[in-house]
């Protein structure tokens, strides 16, 4: 896996990610609270590792050099 993601993309999705999981589990509650819940944690982990399968499939990158 080669980074494909720069600094100020891995942000936004750790941090978007933080937003989702915490109102997933903690304000929505329930089903679609799990589900949003769950579906957040892809781009903390995406942000977190700084690399993005999608990114890769489609051949786009946010890391420059």
């Amino acid at each position: 896996m080669k980074t494909n993601e720069a600094m100020w993309d891995r942000g936004v999705r750790v941090v978007l990610g933080i937003v989702l999981v915490i109102v997933g589990f903690a304000v929505i509650g329930g089903v679609g609270g799990v589900i949003l819940g769950i579906v957040g944690l892809i781009p903390l982990v995406t942000g977190a590792v700084g690399w993005c399968p999608l990114y890769t499939a489609l051949g786009f990158r946010t890391l420059k050099g």
